[in-house]
Parts: C-alpha cells; sequence; structure tokens
C-alpha cells in the first residue's frame, strides 16, 4: 500500500462522519515548475483513493493554474494571499456541484480561498476543504 492510499484509508471514515455532501473531489493542482520537478501531484496521490473510497468523482483536471506562483514557504500572510490571488480557474464543470477541495497542508488557508473563489464564480453550490495537515505558528517554541 502506497504512502497516498494509507493517508486516504485514514481520511474515509473522518469525510463520511463530516457528512457533506459532496459530488466531486479536486486536488490543488502544482504548478508547472514544481510539477516537472517532482513529476507526481502529492495531494492527488491521497485525493484519488479517497474519491475511490467513497464512490466519488475524482477530477485532477478540476482546477487549472491561471498563473504561475512562487512557492509559499516562508512568505507572510499577506503576501500567500497576493501570491495566490486569482491563481485558480475551474477546469471542468462545477455549476451546481459541492467540490471538495484537497491540499497538503494549510497554513494560512489562502490557496484554498483562492480555489474556492474560483469555483464558485464557476457556479459551484459548495466548496468544502480538506488537507492533510495545518501548520502551526512557531510562536513560543524554543530550540533545545
Amino acid at each position: 500500500m502506497s504512502m497516498g492510499d494509507s493517508l486516504a484509508a485514514q481520511m474515509v471514515a473522518f469525510v463520511r462522519d463530516l457528512d457533506w455532501p459532496i459530488d466531486i473531489i479536486i486536488p490543488i493542482p502544482l504548478g508547472k515548475q514544481r510539477l516537472k520537478e517532482r513529476g507526481y501531484n502529492q495531494v492527488g496521490m491521497i485525493a484519488k483513493p479517497l474519491a475511490l473510497a467513497l464512490n466519488l468523482q475524482y477530477a485532477p483536471e478540476g482546477l487549472v493554474r491561471r498563473k504561475e506562483t512562487r512557492s509559499q514557504v516562508g512568505l507572510t500572510k499577506t503576501e500567500r494571499r497576493e501570491n495566490v490571488h486569482s491563481a485558480f480557474q475551474a477546469g471542468v464543470d462545477v455549476r451546481g456541484k459541492n467540490i471538495l477541495v484537497m491540499d497538503d497542508v494549510s497554513t494560512t488557508g489562502s490557496t484554498l480561498s483562492s480555489s474556492a473563489e474560483a469555483l464558485y464564480s464557476s457556479g459551484a453550490k459548495n466548496v468544502y476543504a480538506l488537507t492533510v495537515a495545518r501548520a502551526l505558528p512557531h510562536h513560543g517554541l524554543q530550540h533545545a
């Protein structure tokens, strides 16, 4: 079992318990350069088996990057929001659909918000978000 399959299996019961009326699962797309470097979209490796387990449509092309963005690592909340502003557009027909957008980590929520705006502007009924992890601020953490 791959790491993506394992993480998806851990999420199945959690997503079912949320009882969201999901029609389509869409992973946040990587930028072209990052995809070229990595060779795969790590979120897609979790989203696809999750969609299969939940018997939902999986749409890896559901969001398309309208512009390349720089890495969010090290950016402030404001810089992150500006970096991904209008970065996405719907790549499939989402009119009247309930969408679950997936990302690996949520730090400020800027990427998820930008993707939701794109989906809503294309007619999505509801947009839900799920991430593998949530980054916490390191305020007060001490180096040992």
